[in-house]
């Protein structure tokens, strides 16, 4: 929300994105920004997948600027905590005054 109330509505999500950091590191939180890895098939690396940020080793952190969050959104999602191991993603839409966001959660992998 100090980010939104900030920076208010409508600008590039890379904006958001370095802001957000700035803001939970100021708050204690342990982020790793666009870190790396490395997405294999049949045992080849076939290439990377790069969240933009990973909030306390346990959550995703995903600004967007979209009217609404679509289906693709939260596949995306889903992906992305299938190949980091992680059980909770955020996406986080800061196009309009009033924030929205989306819990994802990673089924088990039982």
């Amino acid at each position: 929300m100090a980010v939104l109330n900030e920076l208010g509505p409508g600008l590039d999500e890379k904006l958001y994105e370095r802001a957000l950091v700035i803001e939970l590191k100021k708050r204690g939180h342990a982020v790793e920004q666009q870190k790396f890895f490395t997405v294999y098939y049949s045992g080849k690396q076939i290439g990377a997948l790069i969240p933009d940020a990973i909030i306390d080793g346990l959550v995703i952190a995903d600004p967007k600027v979209v009217e609404t969050f679509s289906e693709t959104h939260l596949r995306q999602m889903i992906g992305y905590l299938a190949i980091t191991k992680l059980k909770l993603a955020l996406l986080l839409n800061f196009k309009h005054a009033k924030l929205q966001w989306k819990r994802v959660i990673r089924e088990s992998d039982e």
